[in-house]
């Protein structure tokens, strides 16, 4: 930069900041914001009787909620008005044959830990235990006399019980750590 460049730069910083010293102190011109300037429109709020008017907020505290009250943690809709009305009536007498309960769940005797596919085919084979008794059976074989494996999935096997036709899926369980590293 030539002398002459830096004189003419000095002279224009020296301008500027004498501009704004010069409005900060004289205030400036009157819209800017926060400063009220002697003619604005500033309208002081008519305020009669500056005091706390207790008798408005004991009336607050005395009040009930009468809505209805919904647990806004639960995403269910609350219980509608109706539904006691319906329950005070005396249900109807039943009319007719009772039937029979359903069947229990199918309890299969036997735990799934494992299984394997074969390459060449894909067919898999489960790994399961009946007590002391270690059972390897193929997708569609019959296993403890009554019940065939239906199909093996990632985690669990689905088993059929021949007599009835019930389904049941039997979950893949961990073995032991006492036995897990016996061999």
């Amino acid at each position: 930069m030539s002398r002459r460049t830096e004189i003419y730069l000095l002279v224009g910083l020296a301008l500027v900041l004498g501009s704004v010293l010069y409005y900060s102190r004289s205030g400036g011109d009157s819209g800017s914001p926060g400063v009220l300037a002697e003619n604005s429109k500033f309208m002081p709020l008519d305020v009669r009787e500056p005091r706390l008017h207790t008798e408005l907020l004991d009336r607050l505290r005395k009040l009930q909620y009468a809505g209805t009250h919904r647990n806004i943690f639960v995403a269910a809709p609350p219980p509608s008005a109706q539904a006691p009305v319906q329950q005070q009536q005396a249900p109807e007498p039943f009319v007719g044959p009772r039937l029979p309960p359903p069947p229990p769940p199918l309890q299969v005797p036997a735990e799934f830990f494992g299984y394997e596919t074969r390459p060449a085919s894909g067919r898999r084979t489960g790994f399961f235990t009946s007590g002391d008794d270690v059972l390897v059976v193929a997708e569609g074989d019959t296993f403890l006399g009554r019940f065939r494996l239906v199909h093996i999935g990632n985690d669990s096997a689905d088993v059929e019980e021949i007599a009835t036709g019930r389904h049941a899926t039997v979950p893949m369980t961990q073995p032991p750590p006492e036995q897990a590293g016996v061999q």
